[in-house]
């Protein structure tokens, strides 16, 4: 590494620069009108990949956002390592609550604001990075390198399961990497080995046939969004509890180990509510911070609409009402079998006076990953050896779906090594990375490529 950590030392600014590139472009998954800008991010990726010294290419057309492919087997007998990342972002609203527009990179206090910062790009461009080092300064890698950046992590990779399934040869890897989870806090390395699962629905509640003044016709029909809101209330008890049937069914408890291990960690309920801004913070009755955002499941409404949202008043009863609720699960939990049963429960809440539609958007299955396997020991020693202190291990309240699928169609372990926070405003306005985890970062995956090929 004599040569390896110099050249990334030497190179910080001009990382900075590129990244400052890659988040310029609005690859919005979600919204049809940035097809092009998508299509932008795939192209840069592709061509970074390639000045890095990636020796093959592809971009795959999917029926939604390409696929970009690189790898380079120039180790023979060395362990190969796929490494995944998105280069698709979150949508921006509320555009007003944004400091600075979120496709015009701006640093402040050795942070970069923009969307993307923390997820995906400027965790992804870490191990581009690290690779363009030895390159340049070895002119090889010490190990075998596949890349696998997709363009619809935020919208459930919706294509990139079918990829997976029909590319398992083009795949092949010994273990996964990803950087798409974060430090436990500020220059503390962190593995993660656990992320919770998720289902996604949406809730449609009609009413009359179109929307009714509400003098005429108030007190003669049910509004479906009075109704939806008390519907949604009724999904959890005064504890906090979840009251889906079965719901809690496949729960699994924490081990006495992983309880003494969040007992180290020294959370503090004050500090998260002061940095989050509110006054005391909430959840189900009976688990620590900790173990709530962890290890427990949830139940949240993520949006509700319907009716009159524009300034001024229009005194109707809307036709429709529409929400939005994720689920967060743990293991054992199976995403399809809470679905059913979530389905089965809300249209039994929903009376007669409305119509209830139930639809699935997108779920995902909970993460344990191995701690002792070879490419897991690796990273945290890597950690190690670029932070200058010793790695921490936790759980991550987060989802990334394709985890499942590495697992199960790779037969491959998966590292989660981020370098993010959770408190850098990713999905939301002002999201931002910490430049100096960035530049750790690729330290850190460079260390992971020496550590893991001997």
């Amino acid at each position: 590494m004599i040569e390896v950590i110099p050249f990334i030392n030497a190179n910080k600014e001009k990382y900075i620069d590129e990244l400052k590139d890659f988040l310029k472009i609005p690859s919005i998954s979600t919204l049809p009108e940035y097809k092009d800008a998508i299509n932008s991010a795939a192209d840069f990726v592709a061509k970074k990949l390639k000045a890095a010294g990636i020796s093959r290419i592809n971009i795959f057309k999917t029926e939604g956002h390409p696929i970009v492919y690189g790898e380079w087997l120039g180790a023979p007998g060395k362990p190969t390592v796929l490494i995944y990342g998105h280069y698709d972002v979150q949508p921006v609203d509320p555009i007003e609550l944004w400091n600075h527009p979120p496709f015009d990179p701006f640093i402040k206090d050795n942070k970069i604001y923009a969307r993307g910062a923390t997820d995906d790009k400027g965790q992804l461009y870490m191990h581009i990075k690290s690779v363009e080092a030895y390159f340049k300064t070895r002119g090889s890698l010490p190990l075998n390198v596949k890349f696998l950046i997709e363009g619809e992590e935020e919208i459930g990779s919706e294509n990139l399961e079918k990829f997976i399934n029909d590319n398992t040869e083009l795949l092949k890897c010994d273990s996964v990497l990803i950087s798409d989870t974060e430090l436990y806090e500020a220059g503390l390395p962190t593995l993660t080995y656990g992320l919770r699962g998720l289902a996604y629905m949406e809730v449609e509640l009609t009413g009359p046939s179109q929307d009714l003044h509400s003098g005429s016709f108030g007190g003669a029909v049910a509004n479906p969004i009075n109704v939806l809101a008390e519907m949604i209330t009724k999904l959890h008890d005064k504890n906090g509890k979840i009251t889906v049937p079965h719901f809690y069914n496949n729960v699994k408890r924490l081990t006495k180990k992983e309880k003494n291990n969040y007992k180290r960690l020294k959370f503090s309920d004050k500090r998260l509510a002061r940095e989050l801004g509110v006054k005391e913070l909430y959840g189900e009755k009976g688990f620590t911070t900790l173990e709530r955002l962890w290890a427990r499941p949830t139940l949240d409404c993520n949006g509700i609409f319907g009716g009159f949202t524009g300034k001024g008043a229009k005194t109707i009863i809307p036709s429709m009402a529409t929400a939005k609720i994720s689920m967060r699960l743990v293991p054992d939990q199976d995403p399809k079998k809470i679905i059913k049963e979530f389905t089965k429960y809300v249209k039994k809440l929903a009376p007669k006076s409305v119509s209830i539609i139930v639809r699935e958007l997108h779920s995902a299955f909970p993460v344990l990953t191995p701690l002792g396997d070879k490419a897991a020991v690796a990273a945290s020693v890597a950690m190690e050896k670029a932070f200058g202190k010793k790695t921490v291990y936790v759980r991550d309240g987060g989802s990334v779906p394709i985890v499942t699928v590495f697992t199960k169609k790779l037969k491959a372990p998966t590292v989660l090594m981020g370098m993010g926070l959770n408190s850098e405003n990713l999905h939301s306005p002002n999201e931002h990375f910490d430049l100096n985890h960035f530049h750790l970062g690729i330290i850190s995956s460079a260390y992971f490529m020496e550590e893991y090929s001997l």
